[in-house]
């Protein structure tokens, strides 16, 4: 084996705040050249264990060593980290939307890292940046160059953050879960970018890759060298091939296991209808600019689908596929929408208006992407669950709708200890229970969930899913499931429709679409997931 690049000896990381490390004596050797991946689930220490390389907080202690070159950088001054940082390590974090200043244009904010790192400024800084947008595979740079943040995609989000990591030339590269919010064509195409990246460089600057992902199937293909953590230590490492064939250690086989899950039940033969679509569609009015008449936009095509009591529909496809613009046209949330509605035996849902409109809403809930986003930070757990009540109950009084927000909290397993503290206190996972929680409450025929799982690790994932599935069969709810990812749709779905560029190309049972996906698009969305390979046909 080469010199190591990166040599982390003994290192232990703790905080004021905690009683126990959060990072207890690992070590990890990381040669140029190579992609090592660190797996684990949330809270085992993976982000930290990537922060404390770049000593990014400064209440954390920390003992050991962090050597990067031969330099140990736990006994390097300020002065010397803010030159490694950025020039000789560099760091993609795992939300580009948080990670990018929202008030500069990007080219903004890479000639400034151009000019702390390199001194390039002007046209020297405008050449740069050219080619680094060209490396990462983003065209059009002009326009790159002058928008914000919220005007680009995911991917191209992504790519800006990459190309502001590589523009400092490092030796280093850490990606803490880059690809967590991204479909996943999209996300083969960021970590095939980056491999790329680090194979050209084993010709020049010797660039190794530090990953940081729950998502397995990825690491399986993308990385060399696989490291397990768990509660703050690492557990097993070895070359990702052997790994994945035969783990050693019981928390490494759970991890993999939780891809293989099925999760559902089969439907009752009586089962009724509690969700019907017909018509569905949605056209937006999309601007060409000045002086030109706006265009027709069709974001999604007509559809007629139905969902059983009990029944869960997945919804999957790539970004802009329209999965989550169906979404929203079910719960009436876009005045674009068109098509019939009915909710269960209850009548038309698409003719309702006003109080008539608010009332029936309480049969349809949606469980959100992100469960730190969409929970007030200003408002309790008892604020937050019991809002709907408030809305829909007022006649409750303060303790009756006390006691119902008690109940729903412990049918998603938590106690009534939590009710006055806020959301930033709870863990990913604790944080997506409060809001299936809140759903709850109102005893709802309908769910839609909209990529419940997509900010949790793979274990806390499954306890989410096991969480759902049990409730739907305790109380025969209905669920609109919109995923990309396809394990959650085998875990959880009994019927797919395949969404893309807003038509359905595809719609079979759960087994047969996994056993045998007709559609070439099924296809390519199932091996970009698994790593399979694509039937011509």
């Amino acid at each position: 084996m080469n010199a190591p690049l990166l040599d982390i000896e003994a290192l232990s990381v703790a905080y004021p705040t905690l009683t126990q490390p959060a990072v207890d004596a690992i070590s990890l050797i990381l040669v140029a050249g190579e992609t090592l991946a660190l797996v684990g689930a949330s809270g085992s220490g993976k982000s930290v264990t990537a922060r404390a390389i770049l000593r990014l907080d400064p209440d954390a202690s920390y003992t050991g060593a962090i050597r990067f070159q031969g330099n140990d950088l736990l006994q390097a001054s300020e002065k010397d980290m803010r030159r490694v940082r950025g020039a000789q390590i560099g760091m993609v974090f795992q939300e580009p939307l948080s990670a990018l200043n929202p008030v500069l244009r990007i080219g903004d904010q890479i000639s400034e890292v151009l000019g702390l790192h390199r001194g390039l400024a002007g046209a020297a800084a405008q050449a740069e940046m050219r080619v680094l947008l060209d490396k990462v595979g983003l065209t059009e740079p002009d326009r790159m160059l002058n928008a914000f943040a919220h005007q680009l995609s995911g991917g191209q989000r992504q790519r800006v953050l990459i190309a502001m990591a590589l523009a400092g030339q490092p030796k280093l590269l850490i990606a803490d879960e880059p690809t967590t919010a991204l479909d996943a064509h999209l996300r083969r195409q960021i970590l095939r970018l980056m491999q790329t990246l680090a194979m050209d460089a084993r010709a020049g600057s010797k660039m190794g890759l530090l990953l940081i992902s729950h998502d397995l199937n990825l690491v399986r293909d993308f990385a060399d060298r696989v490291a397990v953590m768990e509660n703050g230590r690492i557990v097993e490492t070895g070359q990702t091939a052997d790994l994945f064939a035969n783990p050693q250690h019981a928390y490494t086989q759970a991890l993999l296991a939780v891809q293989r899950q099925r999760l559902s039940s089969d439907l009752p033969s009586d089962a009724v209808d509690a969700f019907s679509a017909t018509g569905m569609r949605c056209t937006y009015r999309r601007s060409r600019g000045w002086f030109k008449p706006a265009e027709a936009f069709s974001a999604l095509a007509p559809l007629d689908f139905a969902i059983q009591r009990g029944e869960t529909l997945g919804i999957v496809g790539e970004s802009g596929s329209g999965k989550t613009t169906l979404g929203l046209a079910s719960l009436r949330l876009i005045r674009e929408a068109s098509g019939q509605i009915h909710l269960g035996t209850g009548g038309r849902f698409d003719t309702l208006h006003g109080s008539a409109l608010r009332d029936a809403r309480r049969h349809i809930q949606i469980v959100l992407q992100d469960p730190f986003a969409s929970l007030s930070p200003r408002m309790t757990v008892a604020e937050i669950v019991g809002e709907g009540l408030r809305v829909h109950q007022p006649h409750l009084t303060e303790a009756e709708r006390r006691a119902q927000v008690i109940i729903a909290l412990a049918e998603v397993g938590l106690s009534e200890d939590i009710l006055e503290r806020y959301p930033y206190s709870f863990s990913g996972g604790q944080r997506q229970r409060i809001a299936i929680a809140r759903a709850l409450v109102l005893k709802p025929a309908v769910l839609v969930l909209d990529e419940p799982t997509s900010a949790l690790d793979a274990h806390i994932g499954l306890q989410v899913l096991e969480l759902l599935a049990r409730l739907q069969r305790e109380h025969g709810l209905a669920y609109l499931l919109i995923t990309h990812d396809l394990a959650v749709i085998r875990a959880l779905a009994h019927r797919v429709l395949v969404l893309k560029s807003g038509e359905v190309v595809e719609a079979a049972d759960v087994r047969q679409l996994f056993d045998a996906p007709q559609h070439p698009y099924t296809r390519g969305l199932l091996a970009a997931e698994f790593g399979e390979e694509v039937l011509e046909g």
